[in-house]
Order: C-alpha cells, then structure tokens, then sequence
C-alpha cells in the first residue's frame, strides 16, 4: 500500500558538522529523501558550511530557506535537522519563526556533547595539538567542498567545536530556549511561536550485525569518552542531551551515523532510521503541517 507523507509544508534536510549534500553519485541524505519523495513529500537538502558555528550556520539555513519559499510559493517549511543541524534549525525558528512550521531534532546536541568536551580539553590553546586539529578538520572540509562542487562556504573548525561543548551549547541555549526540556531527560514545549518541535534519537545496542559495522565500533570507541550519559548516547550525542519538544523516541538501537540512513543503503532489522523519516512526515502531514 502507498504511503501519503505529502506534507503541507516542504521538507528540509539539514547535515550537521562535515555534512554535505552530494560527492559524485553519493548523496549524505540519499534513502532518506528518496523514501520522502517516493511517499510524495516534496524535500530539500541545504548546504551549509563543513565546519562553523551555529549561529553563522543558522544564517546560511535562513536564506536557503528564502530560497525554498521563492521557488516553491510556499509559506513555510519543516526543517529536520541531523546532529549540529538541529541547532542551525532552532536558531532559523527562534528567529524566523513565521517561516518554519515544525522544528525535527535527529540526533541532535541540544544541551551539549560530551565527546565535544572531551576533544576540546585536548585542545590546549597555544600547543601543537590544537594548530593540527585545526589544520586537519580545515583541510578536510576543503576536500568535502572540492569534491561536492559546490562553491566554498566559510569555515571555522575550532568555532563548530567550542559551539558543540556543553558550554557553547549551553550558552546558545540562553539565547534560543524553544522547545527545551524545563528538567534533565524530560520533554520540552511542544509547540512555540507557532513552530512545532520534535525531537529522537538512539543509543548504542550492539547486535551481531552493527558489532560487525566499523563506523558502529567507531561510535562504541568514541562512547568510552562520555561520563553523565555513559551508556547512554549514540558515540556522539548523549540520549538526553538530545531532547526537544515532543521526544518521540532517544534510544532507537542504532549509532550518531545510523539515524541518517541505512548503512550501506541495506535494510536493517528491527529499526528502519530511513523509515522513521516517512513515519515522521505522515506525522507532519496529520498535524497539517
């Protein structure tokens, strides 16, 4: 049977730290929209800088969405937003807020990541190590833009680290509070200045398949540097650290990288990430979104 996930509202897709749309016939949000537009949803993926903060990342999102809304008519737009894209999104909403109809945090670090801290205490100022790292994550952000083709954006990889530090979440909170919990681990406000906020996101389950999966034991090393979420986040984001609006599920069983699609564009067993996508856009879809 034909799902219906036409949406009122159009759907934007929006990458976080190194994210991009496409390198050759490789697309980051490939199942994801395809499975939207298969089931009649209308979907965009925004490019965004590699590496900055979130505010200067924000920016670049509202205009894109200026974009959207010129060339489709539309008045609005549904913005999903995976990992530090969550936080482009609920900047776009705090200050735009009559051009987004919903807000979809996936895998987002709306109060911070751990693994963020950890890697910027080894970054002391001053020292080699945090000249390499600099160099390393600039370059490598380079190549993603030289092989996407797409014009360079500004890039800033000590910015988009210190933006994802409990700390530099923490004070991007302050200024953009919509749709967070009031309490650790709670929901937040379902609904703010007219803009609906939704949040999931999963946690490291290993099974013989994912144990098998080297971006999933990648993910298991990088949880060995969480604390307050130990055994509780996904290799990069804490479980509720991720918490938004109305919290439909955080702890699907797959890791930071799996709730962007299939690995290896094969289907999974248990939990479909690209299906969770087609069911959340059925949920827009009967909220008149």
């Amino acid at each position: 049977m034909q799902r219906n996930a036409t949406t009122r509202y159009p759907i934007l897709l929006v990458h976080g730290l190194f994210g991009f749309d496409r390198i050759g016939r490789f697309e980051l949000f490939h199942d994801v929209k395809q499975a939207l537009r298969d089931a009649g949803g209308q979907v965009f993926v925004p490019q965004l800088s590699a590496t900055h903060d979130n505010e200067v990342r924000g920016q670049q999102l509202i205009l894109q969405i200026e974009r959207v809304l010129h060339g489709t008519g539309a008045c609005k737009v549904n913005l999903i937003g995976h990992s530090q894209g969550a936080l482009a999104c609920r900047y776009a909403a705090a200050l735009a807020p009559e051009k987004i109809a919903s807000v979809t945090s996936v895998s987002g670090p709306n109060h911070g990541s751990e693994l963020a801290d950890a890697l910027r205490m080894a970054l002391v100022p001053g020292r080699l190590p945090k000249q390499v790292a600099e160099l390393l994550a600039t370059q490598f952000a380079d190549l993603l833009s030289l092989l996407s083709g797409k014009p360079a954006m500004p890039r800033n990889a000590v910015a988009a680290l210190n933006a994802l530090t409990t700390a530099g979440v923490a004070e991007f909170n302050s200024k953009y509070p919509q749709g967070l919990p009031s309490t650790w681990g709670g929901q937040g406000a379902a609904r703010v200045n007219d803009v609906h906020y939704y949040s999931w996101s999963g946690t490291l389950q290993d099974d013989l398949s994912q144990i098998l999966d080297p971006v999933h034991a990648v993910c298991r090393a990088l949880s060995g540097h969480f604390v307050v979420e130990a055994g509780q986040n996904d290799g990069f984001v804490g479980r509720y650290s991720s918490h938004l609006g109305t919290v439909i599920r955080s702890d699907y069983p797959f890791d930071h990288l799996a709730s962007l699609g299939r690995p290896g564009g094969l289907r999974t067993r248990g939990t479909d990430p690209v299906e969770l996508y087609v069911e959340h856009a059925m949920r827009l879809k009967a909220a008149q979104l």
